[in-house]
């Protein structure tokens, strides 16, 4: 895995594909790794080049300082972008990653050229506290849950009532959540970063184009406040996969890449409309008389 240091900062990622870079961040604990069976396919197949990032606190990438916010794990992002000389180019966000994609289209908003945020939200509500109140407590118990009680909880968090009344389906998902349970303590610095004020106002400021998607049976980021985040962005557009919980880019994969690649191609087809009009604004006068 390649890794970037820029601010004296490392931070791992993967590429795939060729044309029009994609940079994807994940959510709190998650490695970049997660778009590779669903996302990273279907974004290569219709012509771009994918940027997967490992945040701080995920191995091979720095720890997470003890002071790490907000606004460095954006940076992060800004720095990659930058390394890699790929901007302005598209970025998508899930949960907490689509919370710093947020802070970066106001802080560097020249290094964006279209944003997803997927899961997202634009204030800390009373149950996303109580959650992440009792993530960092766990975090600081330093101790890690039995592997098949991790996974049945987060089961139960994170997929639709569809998967977990699907035997089949519900057996797989226990399964890889019992192998892939992380550390908490390896990403503890991400853990609280979501405990954001109100930034319905500040968002109102963003100026690229950005698509919101929600999960319909979303849990932990409930779809009302991925709504909120898109009524804030000015121009913003929002979709809400049905039957899909918090995992929804893993369950439902097909409607989400849809999603995100038709949003992709309606920007291509208006850059080349104004291609067009800025072709023929050269050849013919202002009577209508060909110039050329």
């Amino acid at each position: 895995m390649p890794v970037v240091r820029a601010g004296g900062v490392s931070l791992a990622y993967d590429e795939y594909g060729a044309g029009e870079p994609v940079v994807m961040v994940t959510g709190t604990g998650a490695p970049g790794r997660m778009w590779r069976t669903h996302q990273v396919p279907a974004l290569t197949a219709a012509g771009h080049r994918v940027i997967t990032l490992d945040n701080r606190g995920i191995p091979p990438s720095d720890p997470c300082p003890d002071d790490f916010t907000l606004d460095a794990m954006a940076g992060d992002v800004a720095r990659l972008i930058e390394q890699l000389d790929v901007g302005p180019c598209r970025v998508v966000g899930y949960s907490l990653g689509a919370i710093a994609v947020q802070e970066l289209l106001l802080a560097r908003p020249d290094l964006v050229r279209q944003a997803v945020l997927m899961a997202t939200a634009a204030r800390a509500d009373a149950l996303t506290e109580a959650m992440t109140a009792a993530d960092l407590e766990l975090g600081d118990a330093a101790t890690r849950l039995p592997p098949r009680f991790s996974a049945y909880v987060k089961a139960l968090q994170n997929l639709s009532p569809r998967t977990l009344n699907d035997d089949e389906r519900l057996q797989d998902w226990l399964a890889v959540f019992e192998l892939a349970s992380p550390d908490p303590t390896a990403f503890r610095g991400q853990l609280g970063l979501q405990l954001i004020p109100d930034r319905r106002a500040a968002y109102r400021r963003i100026s690229r184009p950005c698509l919101v998607i929600g999960f319909q049976d979303d849990l932990v980021v409930r779809p009302h406040l991925s709504r909120e985040v898109a009524a804030a962005i000015p121009g913003a557009r929002y979709t809400e996969i049905p039957g899909c919980g918090h995992y929804g880019y893993l369950e439902n994969p097909a409607a989400v890449n849809s999603a995100i690649i038709e949003f992709f191609n309606h920007d291509r087809q208006a850059v080349n409309s104004r291609s067009r009009i800025a072709h023929l604004d050269g050849l013919v006068g202002p009577a209508g008389v060909r110039l050329a």
